[in-house]
């Protein structure tokens, strides 16, 4: 049916899909730093610490299993009189990683780690279960916007569109992006998941003819 290169009747558009969803999981780090002349001591600190913290989440009836360490460090500190550098002690870092899959729940587990001992509250994400669910109905979409892209433009020029795509290509790979996130921490610590967005885009080819 084509007698010229395929090159010369090809048309090429791409397509993006968005699906909003309200999250239902939030991941938060939570650590415990101590410092000490001696290092056996600030482990030793640290350690007492956080098993704390650690004992006071499952307390709220997270499972054990929702909490993993994160990060681990061990650095000596020096404070800097006149030029000269003089040696303070150890600083010891201890950082969980836990999932929290009651969204409610997430500022209550901030607050009693903190009233427990934890000085270090970070990286606070949100997501859903089963996003891969959602990222096939975003492609879906994305599919869709390129193919109407596609009949838009056949149309203006006056051409004929060959409906079954001769390449599609994923563009980026889809994840929840945070619209909003947690407020200042304080007492009764708010916390505003806000909605997530999961993207999905492709490049699709079509041939068509006049």
């Amino acid at each position: 049916m084509y007698s010229q290169s395929i090159h010369q009747r090809v048309m090429t558009v791409s397509g993006s899909g968005e699906i909003k969803a309200q999250p239902t999981v939030a991941v938060i780090q939570l650590g415990v730093v101590t410092e000490s002349q001696s290092l056996t001591q600030a482990q030793q600190e640290n350690a007492r610490v956080m098993n704390q913290v650690i004992e006071s989440i499952v307390k709220l009836g997270l499972p054990r299993e929702a909490i993993q360490t994160a990060d681990y460090s061990i650095s000596p500190q020096y404070d800097y009189d006149s030029g000269t550098q003089v040696f303070r002690g150890y600083q010891v870092m201890n950082m969980i990683s836990v999932t929290i899959e009651d969204i409610n729940q997430t500022g209550e587990v901030i607050d009693t780690a903190v009233q427990n001992g934890a000085n270090q509250v970070s990286n606070i994400q949100f997501s859903v279960k089963n996003p891969e669910v959602l990222y096939q109905r975003a492609l879906s979409e994305a599919l869709n916007d390129a193919y109407m892209k596609a009949r838009s433009m056949a149309r203006t020029m006056g051409l004929q569109l060959e409906p079954t795509p001769v390449k599609v290509i994923e563009r980026m790979q889809g994840g929840g992006i945070p619209l909003a996130k947690a407020e200042t921490f304080a007492a009764a610590t708010p916390i505003e998941p806000g909605q997530l967005e999961i993207r999905a885009s492709v490049e699709v080819k079509f041939l068509f003819f006049s």
